[in-house]
């Protein structure tokens, strides 16, 4: 009896460390960790809301970085071949929430991170990440805040100033406007931001709003449009407050052109426009028919697999954003490949003369870490087919 119960203590100690050291691997403190069927592992931080605000812009974003990875899965790095792992933080769309998931992330030991959506998080989290030696490429974080003074953050999107004046810019082409009305969150980096760089490259007078965060009832403000006859509305605001406005704006028969960023470049609200007379057109960084060859293979993708098509808003729309996700995932493993090692400083110090040609276009990156890009894509709800179409690509003067 004494015997059979030593072998049983003793399958018990062998089963617990095989359970220790199994299966997810152990960090090695060089951001690869050992596979369960004994491949080798390089993780890959993803710094993104999937809650909050910009939860559903943070969720089309993954599914860029999702995609890439279940078509891409492995990398070569110093000839050895890595499965490639996405380790997720959820920063809440809260710039309050975002140094404690990108501290997650560093803990993880992720190689790079990718992320975020949402630029006021991004400049919350970046010191996190650079006291940690960190490298983290922006996805499309527009704001000059998010690079500025951080040498470990990098993005591949364009900036805020150039997004600003290309709306101006096309404001002043399209519609000869002489008045604009620019509304935009109260202490939101991101709105307050380009709502600045439009009014700068503006010829002609702003009428200029905020509102406070969970405002429900936009309907002072989009009156006060009216009244001060103006003849654009700019609004760089999020998806959740987006998606309002639209719907009010819908249902007023506003016949001023809404002018937004790259935060209305969704579904949701394209969906808000659908069936109405609202003029609505963005700037973002694609658009469909950019490479059908990405276009048929997420769109099967999609269609495929419910959670990423519940991810999506429900159809298989591609976002810009989802394109630059993409692109931002291929970016990585290139940045992992010229570093020949998983090794987080030997990453970040092949970054900066990384170029790429993805399905947004060539990307490389100046002596802050920006992305070197000089276009801009000007979509426009067709409210009939509830699609959005090309209006032009536009580059600011």
């Amino acid at each position: 009896m004494k015997k059979f119960f030593a072998m049983l203590l003793a399958l018990a100690m062998v089963l617990s460390l095989a359970a220790c050291g199994g299966g997810s691997g152990s960090g090695s403190g060089d951001g690869q960790t050992s596979g369960g069927s004994g491949g080798k592992t390089v993780k890959i931080g993803v710094f993104e809301p999937a809650t909050g605000d910009s939860g559903a812009g943070g969720k089309q974003e993954m599914l860029g970085m999702q995609y890439g990875n279940k078509e891409t899965p492995t990398v070569e790095i110093g000839g050895e071949t890595y499965n490639v792992e996405l380790v997720y933080a959820d920063n809440a769309s809260s710039a309050d929430k975002a140094p404690t998931a990108a501290s997650q992330l560093v803990s993880q030991d992720v190689s790079l991170v990718l992320g975020t959506y949402g630029s006021g998080c991004a400049i919350a989290g970046g010191p996190v990440f650079g006291e940690a030696g960190l490298a983290a490429i922006g996805v499309t974080c527009t704001n000059p805040g998010v690079t500025a003074g951080n040498d470990y953050y990098f993005r591949i999107c364009f900036l805020d100033p150039f997004q600003g004046t290309v709306l101006a810019n096309f404001a002043q082409e399209k519609f000869s406007a002489k008045k604009a009305y620019l509304l935009g969150e109260l202490g939101n980096d991101y709105d307050q931001g380009l709502l600045n760089y439009f009014e700068q490259a503006f010829d002609g007078e702003c009428v200029k709003d905020s509102f406070p965060a969970n405002t429900s009832d936009f309907s002072t403000f989009l009156n006060k449009a009216v009244a001060e006859d103006c003849d654009v509305v700019f609004c760089p605001v999020s998806i959740a407050y987006s998606t309002q406005i639209v719907k009010l704006a819908a249902s007023m028969n506003l016949d001023i052109p809404i002018l937004g960023s790259d935060t209305l470049d969704n579904n949701k609200v394209l969906d808000a426009a659908k069936g109405s007379s609202v003029q609505l057109y963005v700037s973002t960084f694609y658009q469909e028919g950019g490479s059908p060859e990405f276009d048929e293979g997420i769109k099967a993708w999609l269609n495929e697999d419910s959670t990423a098509m519940t991810n999506n808003g429900g159809d298989d729309t591609i976002a810009a954003v989802t394109a630059m996700g993409y692109d931002a995932y291929y970016v990585a493993l290139e940045a992992l490949k010229a570093a020949g090692s998983t090794d987080k400083a030997a990453v970040k110090a092949a970054l900066p003369s990384l170029t790429y040609t993805g399905v947004s276009g060539a990307i490389a990156f100046d002596e802050v870490g920006d992305a070197i890009r000089d276009t801009a894509y000007i979509k426009t709800a067709d409210n009939a087919a509830g699609a959005w179409t090309l209006e032009t690509v536009q580059t600011a003067k």
